[in-house]
């Protein structure tokens, strides 16, 4: 590696205020260009403008970069911010206090902490060891993938803050109530044995000595790691999205997921479990349905059962959690999503 080169690699941590600006400048610059951009990327094909077509590739041109470049500021924001928060800490602002209050410190902390279901196994475990009880636990494991900042941001600017608070109360209740719910039910004994013998273990909070310039490092790490993992999602979330918008009736899909259906709402749960993807693959389709005339209790029931339940996210759960547990889990938090569709339809 040459002197320069290793200058260049460490500038970031060497001035994080200035980088900080710079990167911010390009990113709103690139913000800007992307409607002109993806017109210009129509334009330049053999394909009507108008057409289904034409309309479906101008979705597709215009949100890939959208999507990717609010999705990478959010997680190098969230990734510096997130380095306060270990699963160390969170364990250790979690042990030792009661239910029902810290059910609701348990959902908030989801929203800031860079937890996955990936990340479920370990976490539960940890959790454990650390005296959480179980109901907090899943209060946390609920709003971690459900009402993440990946979610609400993008929420945010894809149908404004109405939209992405509405999302936010409405997770945060189904994540409190459902863990509160599960810690009422006294259902410790359907974890495995193995975790339930398990030693416990003191959770201490540490102390975060981390400069700026090792914030950006964190950063750029979450970056790497989550931007790197969820990509395809993204491409394959925003084709389907794409299709919806150029292809699918208006009226069809106002007949498929309308408020006036009842059976619109379980359907759409039942359809989002077995998908596999995040918020940032899910919210273009979300999108795209909404802008079809879908219900909107209707499209958030499908959204919040896709992020919250998904099944590979209940196989990896199944190392750790007795069926009849995980049937107990997916039947509480599916209820909560069914009523806030039937709830936000009736209302909206």
């Amino acid at each position: 590696m040459t002197a320069h080169t290793a200058t260049l690699k460490r500038w970031p941590s060497q001035q994080p205020l200035l980088f900080l600006f710079v990167a911010a400048v390009a990113w709103f610059a690139l913000y800007q260009m992307l409607v002109p951009a993806s017109e210009a990327l129509v334009a330049a094909l053999p394909v009507d403008r108008d057409s289904h077509l034409g309309g479906a590739l101008q979705f597709f041109f215009y949100d890939t970069p959208k999507v990717l470049l609010l999705l990478t500021a959010i997680v190098f924001v969230m990734g510096m911010i997130n380095s306060y928060f270990t699963p160390e800490r969170t364990r250790a602002l979690l042990a030792g206090r009661t239910e029902g209050a810290a059910n609701v410190m348990a959902a908030s902390l989801g929203i800031v902490t860079p937890f996955c279901s990936c990340s479920a196994v370990p976490l539960f475990i940890g959790f454990v060891q650390a005296g959480v009880p179980l109901g907090v636990t899943f209060s946390f494991l609920i709003s971690a993938p459900m009402v993440n900042e990946v979610a609400l941001t993008l929420l945010f600017a894809m149908f404004g803050w109405k939209v992405a608070l509405l999302y936010l109360g409405l997770g945060l209740t189904v994540a409190i109530v459902a863990g509160w719910v599960i810690g009422r039910l006294r259902m410790e004994a359907y974890l495995e044995d193995w975790v339930r013998d398990m030693p416990r273990t003191a959770a201490t909070a540490g102390e975060s000595t981390l400069s700026l310039g090792e914030r950006l490092d964190a950063g750029f790490a979450a970056v790497r790691e989550i931007v790197g993992r969820v990509w395809p999602y993204i491409l394959g979330g925003i084709a389907i999205g794409a299709g919806i918008h150029g292809y699918v009736p208006q009226d069809f899909m106002a007949s498929f997921m309308g408020k006036d259906n009842w059976w619109a709402v379980p359907l759409a749960v039942v359809i989002g479990v077995p998908m596999y993807t995040n918020a940032a693959g899910v919210i273009p389709i979300v999108q795209a349905l909404l802008a079809k005339g879908a219900a909107l209790g209707t499209v958030l029931a499908f959204m919040m059962s896709v992020i919250a339940l998904s099944l590979p996210e209940m196989v990896i759960l199944r190392k750790v959690l007795k069926i009849r547990l995980i049937a107990t889990f997916v039947g509480v938090v599916a209820t909560g999503i069914l009523i806030v569709g039937y709830v936000f339809n009736a209302v909206l």
